[in-house]
């Protein structure tokens, strides 16, 4: 059994039911962190709908935050977050969903929060954009050729 996760008249995902499942609910998890609709609706006959304009915000917020994970090289979370992250990333470029990658790249901005400190050395380095970037698009590369259309 599998389900199907759905632009337009397009069919971007089919995944199984239990990845299905797991997604909808790492979906969950990030709405209330980000405080945003995905734009994923609810899996109704097997099929979840995509609002590509809520999805395309919800998913540049996703990138901005694991962005600003990165730079406080916080290992737990961005090693938690990172399998959606890259994921949702997948499923956007299947969408079609431009992304300004300078922009998610650039160093952010405003106050550090759950910053990882290090054992011995104090605070740990920040990923550089350009390679925080590439590895994130490299991940989603290689889960994209593994999801089923």
């Amino acid at each position: 059994m599998s389900q199907d996760f759905i632009l337009g008249d397009e069919t971007l995902w089919n995944p199984s039911n239990g990845a299905a499942r797991l997604f909808l609910r790492q979906v969950e998890l990030f709405e209330a962190e980000l405080g945003l609709p995905s734009g994923i609706g609810p899996m109704e006959c097997d099929e979840a709908r995509i609002d590509p304009a809520l999805f395309g915000t919800f998913v540049h917020a996703l990138l901005t935050r694991h962005r600003r994970t990165s730079h406080t090289s916080h290992t737990i979370i961005l090693t938690l977050s990172e399998g959606f992250t890259a994921t949702a990333l997948a499923l956007a470029e299947r969408a079609g969903i431009e992304l300004d990658w300078a922009e998610l790249a650039a160093m952010p901005r405003g106050a550090r929060s759950d910053v990882q400190i290090s054992v011995g050395t104090g605070m740990s380095t920040p990923a550089e954009p350009d390679a925080w970037a590439a590895a994130l698009r490299e991940k989603a590369a290689y889960v994209s050729r593994h999801m089923a259309r």
